[in-house]
């Protein structure tokens, strides 16, 4: 008799089931096993195995759906708090859902060393935070830190082994690139004859260099004076600092990732809820403690 007492207790309401079950059928996206997933096109289908997990798993439902969930659905589930992974999910859910001041610092930190963690994988791949890469996502800044420092009239010239159409694809990226920092230039009040050369004068830029006098200052085809002093001026870094100021625009670029602000370029929800990111910073922690306590030594 006991038994059956705790096995009713520990059911939810059919009605509960229904309105949960309509309610996350009508949600695109959702996750389903691949067994499932050509059953569960149509919101019916989508009802029907919600209806069936409730009634043979409620914990694998909240793991799945947990997050899904509104305050008062996961109220339902008060009634099977006496079941160890039921209770333990409904803690965690409402943890997410209502956080305590100590949770939301907790969070911080976990996802600043997820994003540390990623960081340190984009860095390792290489491309993320490659020069071309990095221009490409912020060519004003690069423009400011290297590109003027840089011959710019290269990046227009084929390369080695280049097919034709790729040489043309990339020169019409090119020509996007320098539009954005001459619209930037332009809304930051840089003076006209400090903007960046435009498509067709990159490729003008590079014959008159074997023609340029010193004594007398070009006219591009804008009609604004170029000056070959200043120009000479701003290309006389030596490569010790121009290696300098590109470690500062990287560092830049990577701490414009960590405070979140690449969202056009990364989905940073994945990031920084991925739970297999923390055995990463966790492992470099404890190689940094060891750094310290032999260094103390």
């Amino acid at each position: 008799m006991e038994e059956q007492k705790e096995k009713k207790k520990q059911v939810m309401s059919s009605e509960a089931m229904e309105k949960i079950s309509e309610r996350l059928s009508c949600l695109e996206n959702l996750y389903f096993p691949r067994a499932l997933q050509s059953t569960a096109t149509l919101p019916s289908q989508r009802k029907q195995i919600f209806r069936d997990l409730l009634s043979r798993d409620v914990p694998l439902f909240l793991e799945r759906y947990g997050s899904e969930l509104i305050s008062d659905e996961l109220g339902e589930f008060d009634s099977m708090k006496d079941d160890y992974e039921v209770n333990w999910h409904l803690k965690r859910l409402r943890s997410i859902m209502s956080p305590t001041s100590e949770e939301l610092r907790m969070r911080s930190v976990t996802v600043k060393n997820r994003r540390r963690a990623y960081l340190d994988k984009l860095v390792y791949d290489g491309h993320y935070f490659s020069e071309d890469a990095m221009r490409e996502r912020e060519p004003y800044l690069h423009h400011e830190y290297v590109g003027k420092f840089q011959d710019q009239s290269s990046r227009g010239m084929a390369r080695p082994g280049e097919r034709w159409s790729e040489t043309l694809m990339r020169r019409c990226e090119e020509a996007e690139l320098v539009a954005k920092i001459r619209g930037e230039q332009q809304r930051m009040g840089v003076p006209e004859r400090d903007w960046v050369l435009n498509f067709l004068n990159l490729f003008q830029s590079y014959t008159c260099k074997i023609t340029r006098h010193l004594s007398q200052p070009d006219i591009s085809d804008d009609g604004v004076a170029s000056d070959p002093a200043r120009e000479s001026q701003e290309s006389s870094l030596s490569a010790e600092e121009l290696e300098d100021r590109m470690n500062q625009f990287t560092y830049i670029m990577q701490q414009k990732f960590l405070l979140g602000e690449d969202h056009e370029h990364l989905d940073y929800t994945k990031i920084d809820n991925d739970e297999t990111l923390d055995d990463h910073w966790m492992r470099e922690a404890n190689i940094d403690a060891e750094e310290r306590y032999f260094a103390d030594d």
